[in-house]
């Protein structure tokens, strides 16, 4: 231990520039696997017991850690005495304590079986692999030699599944959710599939156009139709709005969606695009009449698009033409009609740059040309950074 002291002793003495990052990482694996050792003795003596605290909790005090760190040091002490070529390993440097923690854990969860672990193999996939794949070979070892618990703890991980969708103050949604591995593969396959950059120009940072694929996802799902009626009608995004709000009049009265929050102009300008929309006529806040007038693309019309366009109209995009909505080039404030000319594909990214994001659609001949703002808009990416959108 004194020796230790002294190795700390002269890293800390030394300028920071000109410490080898290999040997102060091994320094602290070292340290790392002793401290597993000293809590694990310390939990046999039962020291624990004289706060009247459970391991994990005296652990976690004592080190200023977290009981999922202070669970993990117990383990890896507690398998290093059955492991002690890994033991010596860690010790001499050669594996760190990441990799020695995935084989401690491995040994733990296989409990009597652990005879089958070949300790110099291991200790050979960890000097060769990455973390990520050393936890891969676990997890096919513990299908190999106990495949009827590794199910039951599957099964365990399934019950936690979770998907937390919450409303903020100011409008925003904040997703939160656990998925199985395969529900997981599942959703993050079809995200890929969407969050490619759209074009040489797309600005959005990988998680913003994350963001937008999932968005997108839901408004395909609910545009082919093929989701289960509530009370009779197909989902849908309900807007409450008035003739003035749509055309954008100053001083109109704000928009508001189903639930109540309030949305820009330029949104239900988007919105109602390509939608249907229905007349509410009132007098003394009395229903006098109910109408609908469709403002989406008529099927007829959809196949003359489809025939001039095969990906979405903006340049560079190559969004299929199956997962666009027809925009009006002239806007419903500007008179604008349902007229097959006057139409082009756009994705959902591209829809939101012409309405909310200031860009203009010029129809030259049959070239779409798109023009920027002035000012491109701005978002923000991390904290206290800005970048612009466009």
């Amino acid at each position: 231990m004194q020796n230790l002291r002294v190795a700390i002793s002269d890293l800390e003495a030394e300028d920071d520039d000109f410490v080898d990052p290999r040997e102060l990482s091994s320094l602290i694996d070292r340290l790392q696997g002793k401290l597993c050792r000293v809590v694990a003795a310390a939990r046999k003596r039962g020291e624990h017991l004289l706060s009247g605290q459970s391991p994990c909790s005296w652990v976690a005090l004592q080190c200023q850690m977290s009981r999922t760190s202070a669970a993990d040091r117990l383990c890896v002490g507690e398998e290093l005495a059955h492991l002690p070529r890994i033991a010596q390993a860690l010790s001499s440097g050669e594996i760190g304590f990441q990799a020695a923690s995935v084989i401690c854990h491995l040994s733990e969860q296989i409990g009597e079986k652990r005879a089958y672990i070949e300790e110099e193999d291991w200790i050979g996939f960890a000097r060769r692999f990455s973390i990520k794949d050393l936890r891969y070979l676990t997890h096919e070892a513990r299908i190999r030699w106990d495949c009827e618990a590794f199910e039951r703890d599957l099964e365990a991980n399934y019950e936690l599944r979770s998907l937390d969708l919450s409303e903020t103050i100011s409008g925003m949604y904040r997703l939160d959710g656990w998925l199985d591995p395969a529900g997981g593969a599942a959703l993050k396959s079809a995200l890929e599939s969407l969050s490619r950059p759209l074009g040489a120009d797309d600005g959005r940072t990988s998680k913003q156009r994350r963001a937008d694929s999932l968005v997108e996802l839901v408004h395909h799902a609910m545009d082919r139709g093929t989701l289960p009626r509530r009370n009779g009608v197909r989902p849908h995004v309900s807007v409450h709005t008035t003739i003035e709000g749509l055309k954008g009049e100053l001083g109109a009265a704000a928009a508001h969606l189903e639930g109540g929050m309030p949305i820009s102009n330029k949104t239900v300008q988007r919105l109602a695009c390509d939608g249907s929309l229905h007349r509410v006529l009132k007098a003394d806040s009395m229903v006098i009449d109910v109408g609908r007038a469709k403002r989406t693309a008529q099927p007829a019309q959809w196949r003359g698009l489809k025939a001039r366009h095969r990906t979405c109209a903006a340049p560079g995009c190559d969004r299929p033409i199956g997962m666009t909505n027809a925009h009006h080039v002239d806007f419903w404030e500007d008179g604008g009609h349902t007229n097959l000319r006057k139409m082009i594909p756009l994705c959902y990214h591209h829809h939101r740059l012409v309405h909310e994001g200031g860009y203009q659609v010029v129809l030259a001949g049959e070239r779409v040309e798109f023009i920027p703002p002035d000012r491109p808009v701005m978002t923000r990416r991390r904290w206290g950074e800005s970048r612009w959108a466009a």
